[in-house]
């Protein structure tokens, strides 16, 4: 194969952008052959913008119509599993818009199909490729860090608008959406955590629901974390702050690393602080400490970069940046925080009882009545929201 011909399943807003790099051959070795809309407007748009590609309403009649080697699949979170499997059914390459799907019991069930297809599967973490958070990555994974001891990240600045969620029927219900700040907005900030500072053993989380909209769903979070070696974490995301912050700050007993306003600072101690408590003979004593500043010197290549290394996985064996099965862990995070805001704030153990998190999400969504009006809001004019903002 010499070049990955690719299908677009769902052509809202992020849907149009990824249709739109693939047609203006923003990827080197992908074609963009399709896309799969429900809503006419939206194929319409398609047919006039998109010259010579294929315009789908029924997904299945795309993924078995011999016009695609893949697919990038950008639905409402629901439908993210089932469409994927059938994908992969079909002998497709499948990159999976975020997240996975909106229960741990589905996104398992997908990585399960996708390992016995052989396939390449990816997941649109496209934050992954920005250059700070692989820095950081690379210091605590590989000790440089020492022993983790707490992580705490503030992103408040994920501000929307009440015209935002009256942008579509099923955003900010539990069920369509199935779920608010966490599963649309911060599963970005929720798998960078946990691939920069590991999985958790438990979490304690409050979710507060309509704080800042007419919405039925939270848009304001503080979850707690606990780590096997004795570390915590502290991750408070919201949609209701402006300008809201963002900065990560993770300490070790080798010094620690703070990111923000695009900037890594990295403090490094020359020895290990549990080993000079116990060894230095002064009371309140000043540790030498080196320190460094690591500025972003080149713009993220965000989707397009995850693109690309989809398509290179394809044609050439690339390693992925951010493989599907890595999209269970920010849904582990999101489905605990809730499980524990459903049951009284309590400290919920990684891995939890998945089957009594999909009967809780079901009785939310069986009384989920928040409708309204959709706004066509379709636009690629504001790509720049996807990156990282600092």
């Amino acid at each position: 194969m010499e070049c990955v011909r690719v299908g677009v399943i769902g052509v809202g807003n992020i849907g149009t952008m990824h249709a739109k790099n693939i047609y203006m051959h923003k990827i080197n070795g992908m074609k963009l052959t399709a896309v799969c809309d429900i809503k006419e407007e939206r194929r319409e748009y398609c047919c006039k913008k998109l010259s010579g590609v294929l315009c789908y309403t029924d997904y299945k009649e795309m993924l078995y119509s011999n016009q695609v080697d893949a697919v990038v699949i950008s639905v409402p979170h629901r439908q993210h599993a089932e469409i994927a499997i059938e994908a992969l059914h079909a002998g497709l390459h499948v990159l999976l818009e975020k997240p996975m799907d909106v229960t741990v019991t589905k996104a398992e069930e997908l990585v399960k199909v996708a390992n016995q297809s052989k396939k390449i599967f990816a997941i649109m973490f496209n934050q992954r490729t920005n250059l700070l958070f692989q820095k950081a990555h690379d210091i605590v994974q590989s000790g440089l860090l020492g022993e983790l001891k707490r992580s705490v990240w503030i992103v408040t600045n994920w501000y929307r608008t009440q015209h935002y969620y009256n942008s579509g029927s099923w955003r900010a219900t539990w069920s369509g959406e199935g779920g608010g700040v966490l599963l649309n907005q911060a599963p970005h900030n929720l798998d960078l955590w946990q691939w920069i500072c590991g999985m958790p053993q438990s979490v304690r989380a409050f979710c507060d629901v309509a704080k800042y909209h007419d919405i039925e769903v939270e848009d304001e979070v503080t979850i707690y974390t606990k780590y096997k070696n004795g570390a915590t974490g502290v991750f408070i995301t919201s949609t209701g702050e402006y300008p809201g912050t963002n900065r990560l700050e993770i300490s070790g007993d080798r010094g620690k690393i703070v990111l923000e306003n695009s900037v890594l600072k990295w403090w490094k101690l020359s020895e290990p602080e549990r080993q000079f408590c116990y060894s230095s003979q002064e009371s309140y004593p000043n540790i030498s400490c080196d320190y460094e500043e690591f500025p972003i010197d080149q713009e993220e290549t965000g989707h397009i970069g995850i693109l690309q290394n989809f398509t290179n996985a394809i044609l050439n064996g690339e390693e992925l940046i951010s493989p599907g099965k890595d999209g269970i862990n920010e849904l582990l995070l999101s489905n605990a925080a809730y499980l524990s805001e459903w049951n009284g704030n309590v400290e919920i153990e990684l891995p939890f009882d998945s089957q009594r998190f999909d009967s809780l999400l079901a009785e939310h969504s069986a009384v989920s009545v928040c409708k309204r009006e959709e706004v066509d809001n379709c636009t690629t004019e504001q790509q720049k929201r996807w990156k990282v903002r600092w």
